[in-house]
């Protein structure tokens, strides 16, 4: 079994993930700016400080620390805070262990699909495909660009670029199961989601499978909005309007926030089952009805 430091662990993703790897029998410790167990160490990211002893006997660091994308409106303050919670923290994270001469099996980080842009397309993008232009491309990008700067250690990097994730704590569903519901903007735009399970199995594949390189962390099945909607209104018995929710109002509540609500193109998740990946939840009705 491996011991895995995971930064962001008391997340949505990360706590689910924490649960996952012990009841499989990993060792689990997470950096924290306020520890409050021994399996957890503090970190200042603006003091330029980690616990050493977060790193004995670590093999593996999972770093899925960051600011939330869609928590606040994207003042220019905000948007360098999204960014610097992702790569200030892989960068001290990268400067400790160097100087200490820490040897890793592997770095795997979160990244995002919005690496792609918020496009709406007839494309199916796929790992190989080129970045977008806008605000959470770059996000994306140099999100990445921290986490392989590991390959300079010779420390096998694996990147997973993640969809919606589904949770029944809190996260992007509790935002969407409303009273009444509908689709967004035009409803033809696609929306890559993924169940939080799923997810963090593709985190435990990675260790377990040696699984390295960069992965679309999506489901099989694509919804756009429109059909995303209805089958969440169905799942959740709510009432389901087809009147969508106008692309100015968003606009004006979310500002430039409102373009990964209202753009969004296919997802291939083909190359993570090619290396093995079996998904759990493969329709958005059975991830639904199990959350």
């Amino acid at each position: 079994m491996s011991k895995i430091l995971i930064t962001g662990g008391s997340g949505l993703v990360g706590t689910r993930l924490t649960k996952m790897l012990l009841d499989k029998q990993h060792k689990v410790v997470i950096l924290s700016r306020n520890p409050k167990n021994k399996n957890s160490f503090k970190w200042d990211v603006a003091k330029n400080y980690i616990d050493l002893n977060a790193f004995k006997n670590v093999d593996y660091v999972i770093h899925l620390a960051g600011a939330g994308i869609a928590d606040e409106k994207w003042s220019d303050k905000r948007k360098q805070i999204i960014i610097d919670s992702r790569v200030k923290t892989a960068n001290l994270i990268y400067k400790t262990i160097k100087e200490n001469n820490i040897h890793l099996k592997g770095f795997i980080s979160a990244s995002g699909i919005g690496f792609y842009g918020a496009i709406t397309s007839d494309k199916i993008y796929t790992e190989t495909d080129d970045s977008g232009s806008d605000f959470i491309s770059k996000v994306c990008i140099k999100w990445e660009a921290a986490a392989n700067l590991f390959t300079n250690l010779q420390i096998p990097v694996t990147i997973l670029r993640t969809g919606i994730v589904l949770s029944k704590n809190g996260g992007a569903l509790e935002k969407m199961n409303t009273p009444i519901i509908s689709p967004l903007g035009s409803g033809k735009q696609y929306m890559p989601w993924i169940h939080i399970d799923d997810l963090c199995n593709m985190y435990i594949k990675s260790i377990e499978n040696n699984l390295t390189g960069i992965f679309n962390a999506v489901s099989i099945e694509q919804h756009t909005s429109k059909t995303f909607s209805k089958t969440l209104a169905k799942s959740f018995n709510k009432p389901y309007v087809g009147i969508n929710v106008p692309s100015f109002m968003l606009k004006l509540l979310f500002g430039e926030m409102a373009n990964i609500l209202l753009e969004g193109s296919r997802i291939s998740a083909k190359k993570i089952e090619k290396n093995g990946y079996s998904f759990r939840f493969k329709t958005l009705k059975k991830a639904l009805n199990n959350l």
